[in-house]
């Protein structure tokens, strides 16, 4: 919101250069990004150029004789409208222009120059504001321009403006009157009525006019009846509070309906009534309904979208633009006022599709139901009087808005224990007068009339908020607070989890929490439903993630295209998704793996499947949950997932995680991932550690590899190793599976390193053959196997 001083001082009495006004607004909660000059320019004066003659040494650039009164300068210009006897706008020397210009004597071509003529953009106004003559030569003032004066004053730009960034719910400071009412609760200023006075004529409105509303997308309509209006340039005060306001002057209504919609707040809508006919109708759009907007496009409507139509077919986009066939135009007579409140969603909604505009935005924020009133009443004021309007008699109203001033109780104590200060009553009731609110004291409790204009406020919090604002913050002592201290704590088992991982060689990583809804529900077959942000800032970052996978496959692809294949990550985060109408958030680790994974100095291997399972294995062990968990092969499987080199990691036959190769057709790399569901693994409560001590006797280790079916699984062959060995095996590997060359295509070889020893004796080789042929032949009895040669 751009703040025109000169304007807001047409409502309230205030003496401070704009930017103490701007640092004063910012101590009571309303930030800007610049406060100004309009034109912030230095040392201009009124010329009239009384000699005008060409460059002896140039083909464009002029010798001319200016008379500033004071005295006659030399100056050399470029423009190609310099003449005899032009009244222009004199940078003198030492005078300071934007773009950090400083005007100096100097010598063109041999000619001498003191000074510039200047054109309106060379003095900083936006090329938008200036007209084809100043966009190419200088800027030509009126004839009866006073010479020697500051032409900046005379042309009534002499302003400030500050541009303010305001928060979403005050829409009431998105209007100068709002502005007035906040300043002046700062100044301790009343807020000058605004002038609505204007006649009408006999001619009634409601006689040949009227209005039909058929949605609840619209609860006030006004239609007002401006008769014989001639279209002109507008007076320089309304163009100027234009200009400083960021808006572009174009003829006396279309400015009086842009001058309205700032000075109140309500945006209006002027219509050519001969070319609307008898009647408005405001509707919900048809899918696929045509409407040409005043900038001459096409638009496609959807049902979500408000139209005003005549009763017959769209002829405008309620609260975002209006259409070209009813568009005001120089030879219009008679208008239709429109002031009226739409839904704020669906007016934002079609914005959004549309165009954002001075008034959609307003719209949006909410609008004060009586300054709808206002607004109609004002424009036909300055219709009047700008415009030479007669207005018809009466309004055509359609009004189903709550128009009620909010009545809030609130108490002295509750304003100062929230606040925690200790302000007097009379202070409290001061701040109150201050904002233009009604105060009636019982005892110890304030009922306060909420004016309508502040629509922010709805609650007693809110009361106190505002008694804290123009109190001012800095009148606030401050205080150490008095809290209970509680003892920091941290998820211990995570953090081991986090410290483990980085031990076994992988490196963490943090991935965003949002992903794609497409990617949302790959790798992983649990039954959830994702949830999707209502308004996502980008589609590809749409959906809370369910499984992180996603996001990790990412980062390797990241990290494969920059040629690094050599990847071993880990991450612990969140996973969300809704089950059974609950929204649920998990805690999960989730590690991806690919090329070499090194273990030792010199010492790399291939990632593969069983690098991967002995990884997890070792957090397992580590977490107390040795014996209780398998690898289970599933029919089940998600298909991003290879299906012969997959499993499913459980926990006392309960799943709690995932492991495998990915598919393929996910990537044509060797990538193995793994994701564990943490809150559902910490869930499950292990014993106390037990230490056995380490045996003194010096162990031996066996080698076997047996010959098996393709199908059978390791963990199969294992527990009839451990049955047969008993308990002097007192650790078993597998250190090699192997197909192809010697070994039938339905078979496979297994090799498994044995390890036996005894904490009592040292074992004789005679005992550990005795224990190694056994767990031979009865593998071969109860498995089929038979040894590899």
């Amino acid at each position: 919101m751009k703040l025109s001083k000169n304007f807001v001082k047409d409502y309230v009495d205030i003496d401070v250069d704009i930017e103490s006004l701007a640092e004063d607004m910012t101590r009571i909660g309303n930030e800007y990004d610049s406060a100004e000059k309009l034109i912030n320019a230095t040392n201009l004066i009124i010329g009239e150029v009384i000699e005008c003659e060409m460059h002896p040494d140039s083909d464009h650039l002029h010798c001319c004789k200016v008379n500033i009164g004071k005295e006659i300068l030399n100056i050399v210009c470029g423009a190609p409208n310099v003449r005899k006897g032009l009244k222009v706008i004199v940078a003198q020397v030492g005078a300071k222009l934007p773009g950090d210009v400083t005007i100096r004597k100097g010598n063109i071509r041999g000619q001498e120059s003191n000074g510039m003529m200047c054109s309106m953009l060379e003095l900083g106004l936006e090329s938008k504001f200036v007209d084809e003559v100043d966009k190419t030569g200088i800027h030509e003032l009126p004839a009866d321009a006073p010479v020697g004066e500051d032409p900046i004053k005379y042309m009534g730009l002499d302003d400030e403006v500050a541009d303010f960034e305001l928060t979403a719910n005050r829409g009431d400071l998105l209007s100068i009157l709002g502005m007035a009412y906040e300043l002046g609760a700062i100044y301790d200023k009343p807020v000058k009525e605004i002038n609505l006075k204007h006649s009408e004529i006999e001619e009634d409105i409601n006689k040949s006019f009227k209005v039909d509303i058929d949605t609840e997308n619209c609860n006030l309509f006004l239609a007002k009846k401006a008769l014989n209006v001639c279209i002109k340039e507008s007076p320089d005060f309304i163009k100027n509070r234009l200009i400083a306001s960021g808006i572009r002057p174009i003829n006396n209504v279309v400015d009086i309906s842009n001058y309205v919609m700032l000075e109140t707040g309500q945006p209006l809508h002027f219509y050519d009534a001969d070319r609307l006919g008898d009647k408005i109708a405001v509707r919900m759009a048809v899918a696929g309904e045509k409407l040409t907007t005043l900038d001459n496009i096409e638009r496609t409507l959807d049902e979500e979208d408000i139209v005003i139509t005549n009763g017959k077919e769209a002829i405008g986009l309620a609260g975002v633009m209006g259409g070209l066939s009813t568009e005001v135009e120089d030879d219009t007579k008679n208008i239709i006022i429109e002031s009226a409140i739409f839904d704020g969603v669906k007016i934002r909604c079609t914005s959004k599709k549309i165009l954002r505009s001075e008034a959609s935005n307003r719209f949006e924020k909410g609008l004060d139901p009586n300054r709808t009133y206002m607004a109609a009443e004002r424009a036909c004021m300055l219709l009047e009087k700008y415009a030479d309007a007669k207005i018809a008699k009466g309004t055509v109203i359609y009004d189903k808005a709550n128009k009620e001033e909010k009545k809030i109780d609130v108490s002295f104590e509750n304003i100062n224990n929230l606040l925690g200060l200790e302000i007097p009553e009379e202070e409290i009731l001061n701040v109150f007068r201050k904002l233009g609110f009604e105060c009636k004291v019982n005892g110890k409790v304030v009922t306060v009339t909420v004016p309508t204009r502040r629509m922010d406020i709805s609650i007693k919090e809110d009361l106190i908020e505002e008694v804290g604002r123009i109190y001012g913050v800095d009148n606030i002592e401050g205080k150490l607070p008095v809290l209970p201290t509680k003892t920091g704590k941290y998820n211990k088992t995570i953090r081991e989890i986090r410290n483990k991982m980085i031990g076994l060689g992988l490196n963490e990583t943090m991935s965003y929490i949002l992903v794609n809804d497409k990617e949302a529900e790959k790798f992983t077959t649990d039954k959830f439903e994702p949830i999707r942000l209502l308004d996502p800032l980008t589609e590809e970052r749409n959906t809370l993630r369910y499984s992180m996978i996603p996001s990790l496959l990412k980062i390797y692809e990241y990290n494969s295209d920059r040629n690094n294949k050599d990847i071993s990550l880990f991450e612990i985060g969140k996973g969300f998704g809704k089950v059974n109408d609950e929204y649920i958030e998990e805690e999960k680790l989730c590690i991806l793996m690919s090329g070499k994974y090194y273990e030792g100095i010199g010492n790399t291997k291939n990632v593969d499947f069983f690098i991967l399972k002995g990884i997890v294995e070792e957090l397992l062990d580590y977490l107390g949950y040795n014996g209780r968990y398998s690898f289970i092969k599933s029919n089940e499987l998600p298909k991003e997932f290879h299906p012969g080199q997959t499993a499913t990691i459980t926990i006392n036959a309960d799943p709690i995680g995932i492991i495998g190769k990915l598919h393929p057709k996910v990537t044509s790399d060797d990538v193995y991932v793994m994701e564990i569901n943490l809150s559902k693994l910490l869930s499950k409560k292990v014993g106390k550690m037990k230490y056995k001590e380490i045996s003194k006797f010096p162990s031996i280790k066996k080698d076997v590899a047996f010959i098996v079916d393709i199908d059978l699984e390791s963990a199969v062959i294992e527990k009839q190793i451990k049955k047969s060995a008993g308990n002097l095996l007192t650790n078993i590997e597998i250190f090699d599976v192997y197909t192809g060359e010697h070994v039938a295509q339905d078979k496979k070889s297994i090799a498994y390193s044995l390890t036996f020893s005894d904490s009592k004796k040292t074992l004789t080789d005679d005992e550990v053959i005795g224990i190694f042929n056994k767990v031979i032949s009865d593998a071969e009895k109860t498995l089929g196997a038979e040894i590899r040669k």
